[in-house]
């Protein structure tokens, strides 16, 4: 009877709304509103921190390694912030670039505004596009603004203002983002940049921290003026419908440490990929990175954190569904944490990280497979015998493939594959070397280690 009851109910229903002329309600709908600039398909990001970057610490010298980046392959360089720095509870000598004292001006300790615009000019000449670190959630104590506009501060019970709450920010203080004219100001801001320096986005700190609304009518102001790239420093899907192309991955990075400390196994991978496919769009970016400003200056080297596993978790970012970061120095085979407050310029050398981060960026660029968001393609699992040591994996799309497999463990294993996408002729990312995969094919792996098999068209 039941069966009967819903049979005679679905005819009811398609007799009252024909598929052709389902009402707009039961339309899908896509998740995204916004188009990706085209130059970021197969971009990655670099991670410029100008106090260090060079011995003189500056944007003009910074300007003199632009033809290095580009021969390295990368495409968008993320300038940490570029605005005068609070005098007032000021940490270390330098204090952090993150205590904004002026949001419409350029540090002098960097250069000067014609210095950011030739540095820009001269990265688009290359073929490269710049986005600046923009921190809306606060400012310095002293910030040009606490003068001519206080109402626009978060003040606690007593009327006083106040950094975030429970971290230990306390050389900043929150902005108010209920004060429609501090949204203006802060966008207006935003887009001065965009038109007076030929900036081409932002990389927005603690995005989270402030609303989303925000975010998505400043994005969409921007897009008006020119195809911008915006990165969140948040992990959300919300931030991609109408803001955000990318966003960060913490939950990779924390499980790919956890798994290298031997506190979980390959499989504590499992949830994150599920999510990815499954909650966030195909057309979001989440950033992929073995380290960054943050974990370098407080939690130590890549080296320090993934020891010998740095080069598998670096080629992994490049591979995986995702746009990967390289923090500058890395491909000097940086060992030290930089000093944040102080001056402390990275040692540069030649390093095989570097050969090797040459490499996957030229990888990633002319692999169509491994492009960015819908650009790319999806990766499809392919089950081996030895779950909790190896994460294995395919990525293709009609023009090209990838059969990536890591050993995610500190043991040699051999690697058997179940019945899959695998299965072709591919040529050895490493060596170059032809190499077959059929049914009864196993790959012999170190601690540590991992192939990349790729099928590409010229």
């Amino acid at each position: 009877m039941t069966t009967l009851l819903h049979r005679l109910f679905l005819y009811t229903c398609m007799l009252s709304a024909p598929l052709s002329m389902a009402a707009p309600d039961y339309q899908p709908r896509p998740y995204v509103q916004f188009e990706h600039a085209e130059w970021s398909k197969h971009a990655s990001i670099y991670q410029i921190n100008t106090r260090q970057f060079t011995p003189e610490g500056s944007l003009r010298a910074a300007e003199q390694q632009l033809p290095r980046l580009k021969e390295l392959g990368v495409g968008i360089l993320w300038l940490m912030p570029i605005h005068p720095i609070g005098q007032v509870r000021r940490k270390g000598t330098l204090g952090s670039p993150y205590a904004v004292r002026d949001f419409m001006a350029v540090n002098p300790e960097l250069g000067t505004l014609a210095d950011l615009k030739h540095f820009v000019e001269r990265a688009h000449a290359l073929g490269l596009h710049v986005i600046l670190d923009w921190v809306g959630n606060h400012t310095a104590w002293d910030n040009v603004l606490r003068s001519s506009h206080p109402e626009w501060y978060a003040h606690d019970a007593q009327g006083r203002p106040h950094p975030t709450p429970w971290y230990d920010w306390d050389d900043i203080i929150d902005l108010d983002y209920s004060q429609p004219e501090l949204r203006r100001y802060m966008t207006e801001a935003m887009k001065f940049w965009v038109r007076e320096a030929g900036i081409d986005g932002y990389r927005a700190d603690a995005a989270g921290l402030v609303p989303q609304d925000f975010w998505d009518n400043a994005s969409r102001e921007l897009r008006q003026i020119k195809p911008v790239f915006m990165l969140a420093e948040w992990e959300s899907r919300d931030m991609h419908a109408l803001a955000f192309d990318a966003s960060y991955a913490w939950t990779w990075w924390d499980s790919l440490r956890n798994i290298v400390e031997g506190k979980a196994d390959a499989t504590a991978l499992y949830s994150y990929y599920a999510w990815n496919e499954k909650f966030y769009p195909q057309q979001a970016y989440r950033m992929l990175y073995s380290t960054n400003h943050d974990k370098n200056a407080w939690e130590g080297s890549e080296y320090e954190i993934f020891g010998a596993a740095v080069d598998a978790v670096t080629a992994f970012s490049f591979v995986s569904e995702g746009i990967p970061m390289i923090y500058n120095g890395q491909e000097a085979g940086n060992r030290k944490r930089l000093a944040f407050f102080e001056r402390d310029p990275i040692v540069w050398q030649d390093a095989p990280q570097g050969a090797l981060l040459k490499k996957l960026l030229a990888l990633k660029t002319r692999n169509s497979a491994l492009w960015n968001g819908a650009w790319g393609a999806r990766m499809q699992q392919v089950r081996n015998q030895a779950p909790k040591q190896v994460f294995s994996f395919v990525r293709e799309n009609p023009r090209d493939k990838v059969f990536a497999v890591f050993n995610l463990s500190a043991s040699p294993v051999v690697a058997r594959f179940d019945a899959g996408p695998q299965l072709g002729s591919y040529r050895d990312f490493a060596s170059g070397e032809a190499v077959t995969i059929n049914p009864a094919s196993e790959l012999t792996l170190p601690a540590w280690g991992y192939r990349i098999l790729l099928k590409e068209q010229p």
